[in-house]
């Protein structure tokens, strides 16, 4: 699946989040170790969705809108 990321760059490295999904985000030294790692982050967090939804007794549901 394609995911829209949000990527930024500064002195200390680079950060980058996930805007599809709530609370997945990532960092590295580089942008290729951001991206990298950004990449591990999804994986986990769509791995652990299930858990989530069943000890918090939430339904995490994600929709493109337009505004």
């Amino acid at each position: 699946m394609k995911y829209n990321i949000t990527v930024v760059e500064s002195a200390e490295g680079v950060a980058v989040w996930c805007d599809d999904l709530p609370g997945c985000c990532s960092q590295g030294s580089t942008r290729a170790e951001a991206l990298a790692n950004v990449r591990e982050a999804i994986r986990e967090w769509l791995d652990a969705q299930p858990e989530v939804e069943r000890r918090f007794k939430v339904k995490v549901q994600r929709q493109v809108i337009t505004v």
